[in-house]
């Protein structure tokens, strides 16, 4: 291997770094905090909430990782993978499993499901080179809409996720009429004072996230990562780009599958229809806060990015609406808050090349 080579691989291995603007975000949460305190909301309660969001959003954020390290930008198209690992829920549900099996056929169900999504999703990508975050964005509407259809024409008949009256599933389906909702959360939970961990969660946060690490430390992640960094030496290198990032876009795919049911079973709800439109945002936004960039990014990125994120979240928008008595300005603040994070670290693409 030649000096240029090794000197690449390094880069690879190396950490993220951690920019200003997390740490200004890592700087607010913990005023928020005080805030939270001095107004007389519960600071235990707001570190459950954030530990239980940041568990049943994690691999969701985790998907990011193999689009961004390929070279293809954050996937804006998750909702690719989030119908595929929605679908097999649903097939769980119409088999009439419930409990843990129900969740556990459903992961599997989803893996091949969503490899083939994923492996029609990088075909696409590499038609179209240069323009992989705008087609993103408009694969994931767009699929976001025909599973609308299927939603409406799929012939299951099993009463817990039909209407009751005509055909078509509902548009939020009860996790609990199966035994499937919370089985996770409540894995090993325990209390420290009043502060719930949600051992179940963050174990399975933990687990993939272990998983991801040791993929792009091996011989095909940085395969992937040195494509993402530097296509044409990769090339020279004998590395096949193209066949990289279909691969990188399988992994992200199935990681946004079987994300979607821990989060649907951590919420207690399967939401179907328009659920999924804008659910990569909020997982872009997250990423991006913890260091990563719109080319460069890791687990460590994502670990510190999910619990930032969701943290301000859930503190800072109570404490604002308690402050500013009279108003709703949750959702208006969410918005500023994740799209914002996105316009920024949208910017500084250069600066992660």
């Amino acid at each position: 291997m030649t000096d240029q080579a090794n000197t690449s691989v390094l880069r690879l291995k190396s950490p993220g770094n951690i920019g200003i603007a997390t740490l200004i975000i890592a700087a607010f949460w913990f005023t928020t905090l005080i805030g939270a305190y001095f107004t007389g909301i519960s600071v235990q309660t707001l570190l459950s909430d954030t530990m239980k969001r940041a568990g049943m959003n994690g691999i969701l954020v985790l998907a990011m990782v193999p689009a961004i390290q390929s070279g293809t930008g954050p996937n804006f198209a998750l909702p690719v993978g989030i119908v595929c690992g929605l679908f097999a829920l649903i097939c769980a549900i119409e088999f009439n499993l419930t409990g843990a099996l129900c969740l556990f056929v459903s992961i599997i169900l989803s893996i091949p499901i969503a490899v083939i999504a994923g492996y029609a999703y990088g075909k696409l990508l590499n038609a179209v080179k240069g323009s992989e975050m705008t087609i993103a964005t408009y694969t994931g509407f767009s699929i976001t809409a025909l599973m609308c259809l299927v939603w409406m024409m799929v012939p299951f008949t099993n009463e817990k996720i039909g209407w009751f009256l005509g055909e078509g599933l509902r548009e939020t389906i009860q996790l609990g009429a199966v035994d499937a909702a919370f089985i996770i959360n409540n894995f090993m939970a325990f209390k420290i004072g009043e502060i719930i961990i949600p051992t179940g969660l963050l174990l399975i946060f933990g687990f993939f996230s272990v998983l991801v690490w040791l993929f792009f430390d091996s011989k095909s992640g940085i395969a992937i990562s040195a494509g993402g960094i530097n296509p044409k030496f990769a090339q020279a290198t004998g590395l096949n780009i193209d066949r990289n990032r279909i691969l990188a876009n399988i992994l992200s795919t199935v990681l946004g599958a079987i994300g979607i049911i821990v989060y649907s079973q951590s919420f207690g709800y399967a939401q179907l229809y328009t659920a999924p439109l804008m659910m990569a945002f909020p997982a872009v936004a997250a990423v991006l806060i913890g260091g990563a960039t719109a080319s460069r990014a890791n687990v460590l990125n994502v670990i510190i990015g999910v619990f930032l994120f969701q943290g301000l979240l859930t503190t800072a928008l109570p404490v604002a609406n308690e402050i500013f008595k009279g108003t709703d300005l949750s959702e208006v603040m969410r918005m500023i808050i994740q799209n914002g994070i996105i316009l920024y670290a949208l910017t500084q693409v250069k600066r992660g090349g």
